[in-house]
């Protein structure tokens, strides 16, 4: 089969574009014959090894698993033993370690029915960023009805979900993000957008502020935050330490948490069929809908990583196989 491997941590140069034994399906996986994937800047932490720390779980010298990529959507060609709710033939989307190729394995509970008001190319624009989003507003967060909610990197991957998913829980939102997203904002549901180039954050009190951008300082986040308000972290890309880059931001908040009489929460977000539904559901009743940015073919998988990586796609980036 066609796949993007790599041998080595580095930037998109290590990838290569080669033919590879297609995987066995085991207990209970899933075979998916791969009809797009979605790219996050969580795939180039997995391609680069950054931080360090990060090896630690995923391959000390050499990436774990050779092939990268998370995000997916396809067709089921065959189901491991165990394995129900999945039969040959049919249409889904969900997570799996290696997507950039034409079939890959993905555990059986990170899979869910894909909507079917989506095309593959949007399907696969979901899974990673939609969960994020969505454990960062309804678990983390906790938002309710009524409440403001800011959030920050709004036209990114995972911001884009959460101006939609606050907004569905009920909640009045204001997002931030660069001058060319502010009419998408607008459109996803955000009763205010803020233009971080003309301005920091806004001088208002949230119950909730959920930042996607990960660049500012704890206390000044800590500021636009009501007494009891919640701060969620999602990822860390404030640094350039290759130990921890922005993910010692994380800790700090962890640690500080307990002494104050706000939440700051370091987000981990949870892969799960039960979520997939829950991001279905809302999908398919119109009420959350994927951005993607651009869409690039299986061959062209560096570039895609690099336009990601340069901070600046609306939404999200997916290759189409």
């Amino acid at each position: 089969m066609k796949a993007i491997v790599q041998e080595r941590y580095g930037p998109a140069d290590v990838l290569r574009h080669a033919d590879i034994d297609p995987p066995t399906v085991g207990p209970g996986q899933v075979l998916v014959r791969v009809r797009a994937a979605g790219v996050d800047p969580g795939v180039w932490h997995l391609m680069t090894g950054l931080p360090y720390a990060l090896r630690l779980g995923f391959g000390l010298r050499r990436p774990r698993n050779g092939v990268p990529g998370l995000d997916l959507a396809g067709l089921v060609t065959a189901v491991g033993p165990g394995v129900t709710g999945f039969t040959v033939g049919d249409a889904v989307y969900g997570t799996a370690a290696g997507s950039f190729a034409e079939y890959a394995l993905a555990p059986a509970d990170r899979l869910a029915p894909k909507p079917a008001n989506l095309t593959y190319a949007e399907a696969a624009a979901v899974p990673v960023s939609g969960q994020t989003a969505l454990t960062a507003v309804r678990d983390a967060a906790r938002v309710r009805p009524g409440q403001r909610v800011l959030v920050i990197g709004a036209g990114g991957g995972v911001g884009s979900y959460a101006v939609q998913l606050a907004r569905a829980a009920g909640a009045h939102v204001t997002g931030v993000c660069g001058p060319g997203k502010l009419d998408l904002v607008r459109s996803l549901g955000a009763a205010e957008v803020v233009d971080y180039t003309r301005h920091d954050l806004p001088d208002l009190r949230y119950d909730a502020v959920i930042d996607t951008a990960g660049n500012r300082p704890l206390s000044r986040l800590r500021r636009v935050l009501t007494p009891k308000g919640t701060l969620v972290l999602v990822g860390g890309e404030a640094s350039d330490g290759k130990w921890l880059q922005g993910f010692d931001r994380q800790l700090r908040a962890l640690a500080l948490s307990p002494l104050v009489g706000q939440r700051l929460v370091p987000l981990v977000a949870k892969e799960s069929s039960a979520n997939l539904m829950a991001l279905r559901e809302l999908i398919e009743a119109g009420r959350l809908r994927p951005v993607v940015d651009r869409t690039f073919p299986l061959t062209d998988a560096a570039d895609a990583i690099r336009h990601v990586a340069g901070g600046h796609a609306t939404g999200k980036v997916v290759i189409a196989l």
